[in-house]
């Protein structure tokens, strides 16, 4: 506007009629010339102006981006605090699980050449585990019973005596690899049972040392290092297993996963590891030459084995195929052991309902007798036979099985016995 005001009156000064009557040509030109100097400049002073003004609006925008800045980051601390402030009111609420269950059983026992039996037993089990890290869960677990590895039962009876309650789990495990956990203190054993059946390891039975665990999906490895004595003072004793296998898919709902296996116990010349003095549990034992008093293992326990299952469906349910086969390397003679069996349906909600049947064989010394499975054949090695199940789900927390064992026992004696045992199960849990 100032720009144009002084044009303006310039122009007129300039064509003025009067003025231009008493002035020169040359006059005018200069005149002329400084009008246009005078333009220039206020061409420069303009856009120095508008330089100016945008320069300011930077500067205002950049101020108050920085403020805006400051006051989410304040915004974002106060809410990160007050959420962190809530989080750990509730951690631990959150980060802690438990779980448990409670079975009630009725059983009957006819073993050849010894009276009938028949007994109540309960066994309860409660696991609470904590998550100390997004990788670390511990854990600790109760159960009933006495000091048996592979049994947590307590019989009914006593006139209503107190049970025994033992520590039955105080573990940790570590999930910072991909695919793969490890594990140690006193756990569930993660070795594979085909079936769930106990050829080899009975499914109570906790390994007390340490594991690893890698499982892709497709390809599976692991490896478990137990203690069966850890004080120097009573003869420390190692033990350790390692399995892997891969997993296929058949149809359009199979899977098939196979595998092999080698396990290290050896225990030769040493006494029973549990139980009473001369108590192998199926196991061939001598004399020990140092001490005639004393009974010990005849062999160590070097076992490769193979294992299968293959789970389908079969008619809208579900079917499965398993087996398990095992040779003890360091035993002349009975040192092979093996099941393989079959299982419709299963029994996971109310209404559902499975029945299961397998035939194992056992030798003397084709396993460790103690950690075998502790119903089959009354427990340890040295017996062969059927086993009949069937399972209903009242709800799926809460079901009924039986199972029926017809077997033969102390085959290596050349004398076998027939040992029938009936089991009937309420069994419960909770999470």
């Amino acid at each position: 506007m100032k720009k144009l005001t002084v044009l303006l009156g310039l122009s007129i000064i300039l064509f003025s009629t009067a003025a231009f009557a008493q002035v020169s040509e040359d006059e005018i030109q200069a005149l002329r010339d400084q009008i246009e100097l005078l333009t220039r400049r206020l061409d420069q002073l303009e856009s120095q102006n508008q330089e100016m003004s945008r320069a300011l609006a930077r500067s205002e925008q950049q101020t108050v981006a920085k403020v805006e800045q400051a006051v989410d980051e304040k915004v974002d601390a106060a809410v990160s605090e007050h959420v962190d402030e809530k989080m750990a009111a509730v951690s631990w609420a959150e980060r802690i699980r438990w779980k448990g269950d409670f079975r009630y059983r009725y059983e009957n026992i006819d073993e050849e050449g010894k009276d009938g039996r028949n007994r109540s037993r309960i066994r309860a089990r409660t696991n609470l585990e904590a998550d100390l890290s997004p990788t670390l869960q511990v854990g600790v677990g109760l159960a009933t019973g006495g000091d048996d590895p592979v049994s947590s039962n307590q019989t009914i009876g006593g006139g209503g005596s107190s049970k025994d309650i033992k520590i039955d789990l105080a573990y940790f495990n570590w999930k910072g690899l991909e695919n793969t956990r490890i594990t140690g203190g006193k756990f569930k054993n993660y070795l594979i049972r085909p079936g769930g059946k106990g050829l080899r390891w009975d499914g109570d039975w906790r390994p007390e040392g340490l594991g690893i665990v890698w499982d892709n999906d497709r390809f599976y490895a692991q490896a478990l290092g137990t203690w069966l004595e850890g004080d120097s003072r009573k003869g420390t004793e190692f033990a350790w297993a390692l399995q892997g296998g891969m997993k296929f898919k058949t149809g359009e709902s199979g899977t098939l996963s196979v595998g092999v296996g080698y396990t290290e116990f050896d225990i030769a010349g040493r006494t029973p590891l549990f139980g009473e003095p001369d108590d192998f549990y199926g196991n061939t034992f001598v004399t020990d030459p140092n001490d005639p008093d004393n009974l010990v293992f005849a062999y160590d326990y070097r076992n490769y084995e193979l294992f299968l299952d293959w789970k389908m469906k079969l008619g809208g349910h579900p079917f499965a195929l398993f087996g398990n086969y095992t040779v003890n390397d360091e035993a002349p003679e009975n040192d092979t052991g093996y099941l393989f069996g079959a299982k419709f349906g299963s029994a996971k909600n109310k209404g559902d309902w499975d029945i299961t049947y397998f035939y194992e064989k056992l030798e003397a010394d084709a396993t460790v007798g103690l950690l075998a499975d502790s119903d089959f054949g009354g427990g340890g090695t040295d017996a062969k036979g059927h086993v009949l199940s069937g399972t209903y789900a009242f709800h799926k927390n809460w079901n009924f099985k039986a199972t029926y064992f017809i077997n033969e026992i102390k085959l290596a004696s050349g004398d076998p016995k027939d040992y029938d045992r009936l089991m009937l199960d309420l069994n419960f849990k909770f999470q």
